[in-house]
């Protein structure tokens, strides 16, 4: 099965070239062109990459080959993703402010089906009366049977070192996009308590304001 992206790179880089300011700022940013750059076109394109090549102040030409990661999953995300690659890129540069998230939005459907129903699980496997004869209790003395000890303890480490990890990578988040405490908190102390899915709708926001950011300009 050929590539998606690929297959429609004749009008991606016709459509492209009509923004010239944007493949300039792939090319500084992410090509980590320092020289002085006067124009850019893409040559190609496809899931993984895009080929750009620029013009420099010299009059000399140089190809520049940017990874787009991750990959593309198809020709429909072509767009936001590169919209998104362009206020990255602007921001890298300083052309233009970091988007900044002034509400915090509990992700609750998301949560309670990835985490916070695993979790309660877990807990109850954990804390459960071991000698109680209730048969509410009894699915909890089954998985004790095999999973107890230092097994469960490493469960709990691993899910506890886990979602502080998610947290530390969700502080560098907010330090650039929470327009307040309260945000900032609310996505630190939420990605430590049911992790995952308070991630993925940070990034989700932040791309979709990054998106509107873009779009106003153009």
């Amino acid at each position: 099965m050929g590539d998606p992206v690929a297959e429609k790179s004749g009008f991606l880089r016709m459509y492209m070239s009509s923004h010239p300011d944007t493949l300039v700022a792939y090319a500084k940013w992410y090509g980590k062109v320092a020289e002085s750059v006067t124009s850019a076109e893409m040559s190609a394109i496809d899931s993984k990459s895009m080929t750009l090549t620029c013009k420099l102040k010299d009059g000399s030409t140089k190809p520049v080959r940017v990874e787009i990661d991750p990959p593309l999953a198809g020709y429909e995300d072509v767009k936001p993703r590169l919209l998104e690659m362009k206020a990255i890129a602007q921001e890298g540069l300083g052309m233009i402010k970091s988007p900044v998230l002034t509400t915090f939005a509990f992700p609750t459907q998301a949560v309670l089906t990835t985490t916070f129903l695993p979790i309660c699980a877990l807990v109850y496997c954990t804390f459960f009366p071991q000698n109680s004869a209730s048969l509410l209790f009894a699915p909890a003395q089954f998985v004790h049977r095999y999973v107890h000890g230092p097994l469960m303890i490493g469960i709990w480490v691993f899910m506890i070192a886990f979602h502080a990890f998610e947290a530390l990578y969700v502080v560098s988040l907010v330090r650039k996009h929470a327009g307040n405490f309260a945000v900032a908190a609310g996505y630190v102390l939420g990605t430590l308590g049911f992790g995952f899915p308070l991630v993925m709708d940070l990034r989700r926001r932040i791309q979709s304001a990054r998106i509107d950011s873009v779009m106003k300009i153009e």
